[in-house]
């Protein structure tokens, strides 16, 4: 029965996966920010005591050497600090979850940092980050390249978020296709590097 099912789910997979679209180089250019870290621990642990998440920020985790681990770990697209944060967290036995967000007007989403913590230690350790903190005109940019490069695979397709990857992987972004919210539409991931103009198609799923 194993084997059936194990078969049975290799075979949907295979249905929902699609062949990946050709494609072509890019000449659109796109002025990508440095990435930097804006954080000092005193912003970080501010932002703990002023938290307005429901529990807030555990005692525990309100520390300057976890603080200060945490504003090492965080990066933003061009090094500037968000004007919107917000930091939640919650603990075990002994470790605890930190929560931080943060964005700004101009960009076309937020960022998400998930950090595991052990407050025994003061070990801090980045286990997510969603960055999806990019200025517009950088998404519109790279939607332009991804279009140009893959061309009708892209056709029909609506961008549906932008997010931006951390040093080492800096100046790459990582584009979300898709034809519409129903449940077995086509999606397509597109990775762009706009410092050598790479495009690759990552990812397709029933097109």
């Amino acid at each position: 029965m194993r084997v059936a099912r194990a078969a049975l789910f290799v075979t949907l997979l295979a249905a929902c996966a699609t062949p990946l679209p050709t494609v072509t180089p890019s000449t659109t250019e796109i002025a990508f920010p440095d990435p930097g870290r804006p954080f000092d621990a005193t912003a970080i642990l501010a932002a703990m005591r002023d938290s307005r998440r429901p529990g807030g920020v555990p005692s525990e985790l309100q520390t300057d050497a976890i603080a200060g681990a945490v504003a090492g770990a965080i990066w933003t697209v061009d090094g500037e600090p968000w004007t919107t944060m917000a930091i939640g967290g919650s603990c075990g036995p002994e470790e605890c979850t930190l929560d931080v967000t943060g964005s700004r007007p101009n960009d076309a989403g937020e960022d998400a940092w998930t950090f595991s913590v052990t407050p025994a230690t003061d070990a801090v350790i980045v286990i997510g980050a969603q960055l999806g903190s990019v200025p517009a005109a950088v998404a519109s940019r790279a939607d332009a390249m991804a279009r140009e490069s893959v061309g009708a695979g892209l056709e029909g397709l609506v961008l549906g978020s932008a997010s931006w990857l951390p040093p080492p992987d800096d100046g790459r972004l990582v584009l979300a296709y898709r034809a519409g919210d129903e449940e077995g539409s086509c999606r397509r991931e597109v990775t762009v590097d706009a410092r050598s103009g790479g495009v690759s198609v990552t990812e397709s799923l029933d097109c």
